[in-house]
């Protein structure tokens, strides 16, 4: 039990889970906490899915007149949350009430504590067997969340192999339940083959939740397959009295101004390899579209807006459709198509566009599963609608001026952005739209990395300007029957043309949605 007695409101933050039994579980934590810290006015919300939200929860420390204020990531490494969601949250409180003294937590992070509860889970899953393996025959599995954040990912590792000398085990592995790899059922094959004779498979969670359930299963899955090998499934973290106090400890580093984050390895701070381009991120929640979700009515839970134009694009696309006859052009083109004249100030732009079939509908399709798109240069990125792409959910990646793509354009003789299209195919696999409005090289490397090397995009709009080698790159995309394309003939086209065309199918999309939800 901690000893301080100065007094401050705290404010927990959970992620929030589509489980009840994470969420009882998160509540009980908060329970211990109050108990363990009398002194405190403890409130907790959720980023997601679940309520209170948090900025219910920050509501109700000022309805209890607090003048300090700490909030404390409820979650395990700092990551997306904990660097720009929860941080996003307070800083609205702290604009609006200047009168109160706020403060952010660090997360709970590898704290001595929390080692001595894993450690704990692990000796109770040891005592499950009735067989006597020694610790140096067995290895640990550790199951982190996963995320994009390499730093996170990365402290995961650290902490399972501070595990694995500290109880000496013969050696440990590190996989995640989503977003970084290797994911929980490749990891558990690969480990598999070690010629260990146990496995002891932790989940890094806190609670209970779906994403735990899977873990166990995949366990469980193993287990089937491989009878002569004996895996165990360790708890998780879970409702104990070292998590509260770590809860505790971090809001009093808080207030005392010594809590510490990782900023020499933070992606948003420093350019760590790979993850140059989000130096500087402005901080900025991700979660709006879940937060409280549960909690909302059905209408207020599927309302999805449609895209409504300003008044004078709406004169202008009123204007081209009068223009001309456009019957003469499939009813799924013409968002794309009246765009594209729209972006050119030409009628005659669209004679030449080409469409494999069914590129539009597989183009949107790809915007709402796999929600990236990679440009050739930051021009076709920029002129991206960011509303469009917020509201969907959708990234946008551009490597031609990473300093990884210039070395391999260096090396390997190559132009930037045909190495920023190589660069793409290694990082990102099948799971783009692809739309190239500059360079003819990027178009002619994309088509070979199809050809020679599987590559299949969900969709590849190619639409340069220029007359070195464009003819050429957009005839080579038309005759690339392996990918769905978009693309033109001639020499007209340019960065406006291909992100106009994104911009058209992110509008399809939008509109789709709204029409799907609003008629359930």
């Amino acid at each position: 039990m901690q000893d301080g007695t100065q007094q401050f409101g705290i404010v927990i933050a959970g992620h929030g889970s589509r489980d009840a039994d994470g969420i009882r579980e998160f509540e009980q934590l908060i329970e211990l906490v109050k108990e363990r810290a009398p002194q405190h006015t403890v409130s907790h919300g959720y980023l997601e899915f679940a309520a209170p939200t948090i900025d219910q929860a920050i509501a109700d420390q000022l309805n209890a007149d607090a003048k300090q204020v700490v909030m404390v990531p409820g979650i395990l490494l700092a990551a997306t949350h904990a660097k720009n969601d929860m941080p996003s949250e307070l800083l609205t409180f702290a604009y609006e009430h200047p009168e109160i003294d706020f403060h952010f937590g660090a997360p709970m992070g590898l704290h001595p504590l929390l080692l001595q509860v894993v450690q704990e889970r692990i000796v109770e899953a040891e005592a499950t067997s009735t067989k006597t393996v020694r610790r140096d025959d067995t290895c640990l599995v550790l199951v982190g969340r996963g995320t994009t954040d390499p730093d996170a990912n990365g402290e995961v590792a650290k902490f399972a192999r501070m595990i694995e000398e500290g109880m000496g085990f013969g050696a440990s592995y590190v996989c995640y339940s989503g977003t970084a790899k290797p994911l929980v059922a490749d990891g558990l094959r690969t480990v598999a083959k070690l010629g260990y004779a146990r496995l002891i498979v932790v989940p890094f969670f806190l609670f209970d939740g779906i994403l735990v359930k899977r873990i166990y299963d995949a366990a469980d899955a193993l287990q089937q397959r491989e009878p002569e090998l004996e895996v165990l499934k360790s708890g998780y973290l879970g409702v104990h009295p070292n998590v509260a106090d770590v809860l505790i400890a971090r809001a009093q580093e808080a207030i005392e101004g010594r809590a510490e984050m990782n900023c020499s390895l933070c992606k948003y701070r420093v350019q760590i390899v790979g993850f140059e381009q989000q130096v500087g991120e402005p901080q900025r929640p991700h979660h709006l579209q879940v937060r409280g979700l549960f909690e909302k009515t059905t209408e207020a839970a599927t309302e999805f807006a449609p895209y409504v134009p300003h008044p004078i694009e709406a004169e202008s696309f009123r204007i081209i459709n009068a223009g001309r006859d456009w019957s003469v052009f499939p009813e799924a083109h013409l968002t794309v198509l009246q765009r594209l004249v729209h972006t050119s100030g030409d009628f005659n732009a669209v004679d030449d566009i080409y469409f494999s079939a069914g590129a539009i509908e597989t183009g949107i399709r790809a915007l709402l599963r796999c929600k990236r798109v990679v440009t050739d240069v930051t021009m076709v990125q920029t002129g991206l609608k960011r509303a469009l792409l917020e509201q969907l959910g959708i990234e946008t990646w551009c490597g031609v001026h990473d300093h990884e793509t210039a070395l391999m354009a260096q090396t390997q003789g190559i132009t930037r952005s045909a190495a920023g299209i190589r660069r793409a195919f290694e990082k990102f696999g099948n799971d783009i739209v692809l739309s190239i409005g500059d360079a003819p090289t990027a178009i002619m490397e994309a088509v070979r990395l199809i050809r020679e090397h599987g590559w299949r995009p969900q969709l590849v709009i190619g639409l340069p300007v220029g007359f070195v080698g464009t003819c050429e790159s957009k005839a080579e995309l038309k005759r690339c029957l392996q990918v769905p394309r978009i693309t033109n003939s001639g020499t007209r086209g340019g960065s406006p043309w291909a992100a106009t065309v994104v911009n058209g199918l992110m509008i399809d999309a939008v509109n789709q949605l709204s029409d799907r939800l609003n008629t359930e």
